[in-house]
């Protein structure tokens, strides 16, 4: 247990929100648009947080530097934005960890590579039992993760140390910028992980296999 936490901070997809079903489904609309054969779902959701590069280049085979893929992510974005939170869902224990770090007198919010265009309505369209006390997007700041720059400012948002801030995702990004600012890391290992990944050499502090363990490592209420 740490004491000193004071807030928690969380990463969006693959953490929070298990959002690969509804961006697999954008990339496959967009593949049956081009006439190309849609993506299994195992092919999806480990690519899902590196979001339109990741899955463009897993559906379609090209990089930004190919001349067309700004059209097809383009695409895909508006695909996207037109079923952003149609299967998307909390993580099983999501909304009871939130409740309890409320109770237990704890800040909580979001930082995501996500762009605000899809994070802000994404986050009033889930379910969550208390709002995000900050949500920094991936162009809130204008440079994403990990750059420690959205880190910095979520926590300057709250008021409190990073030092004092515990950070959860489930991407390399995510542990590299918590530890460059001091923040204590966790790696949810429910999420987005490849068999590719490997996470050890990432260096979080905290690995959790469902979110309910992370309360283990957060104060109690304070009397």
């Amino acid at each position: 247990m740490n004491s000193h936490i004071r807030a928690v901070l969380f990463d969006l997809d693959g953490t929070l929100a298990d959002t690969a079903p509804d961006l697999g489904a954008a990339l496959n609309r967009l593949l049956i648009e081009k006439g190309q054969a849609p993506q299994p779902y195992s092919a999806i959701r480990p690519l899902a947080s590196h979001g339109a590069r990741g899955l463009i280049e897993l559906g379609f085979g090209i990089t930004p530097n190919d001349t067309e893929f700004a059209a097809l992510r383009e695409r895909f974005l508006d695909l996207y934005e037109q079923s952003i939170c149609d299967e998307t869902i909390l993580f099983d224990g999501i909304h009871e960890l939130i409740e309890q770090i409320n109770e237990r007198g704890l800040a909580w919010g979001i930082i995501t590579n996500k762009p605000m265009r899809f994070t802000d309505p994404l986050v009033e369209l889930l379910p969550l039992p208390i709002a995000p006390q900050t949500c920094v997007s991936g162009d809130t700041v204008g440079i994403p993760k990990p750059n420690p720059a959205p880190m910095l400012h979520a926590a300057a948002q709250l008021g409190i140390d990073p030092a004092h801030c515990l950070y959860v995702g489930d991407a390399e990004r995510d542990i590299e910028a918590g530890r460059a600012v001091g923040m204590q890391t966790v790696l949810a290992n429910y999420g987005y992980i490849s068999e590719t990944d490997d996470t050890p050499s990432w260096g979080a502090d905290i690995k959790i296999e469902h979110p309910l363990e992370l309360l283990a490592h957060l104060p109690l209420k304070q009397v």
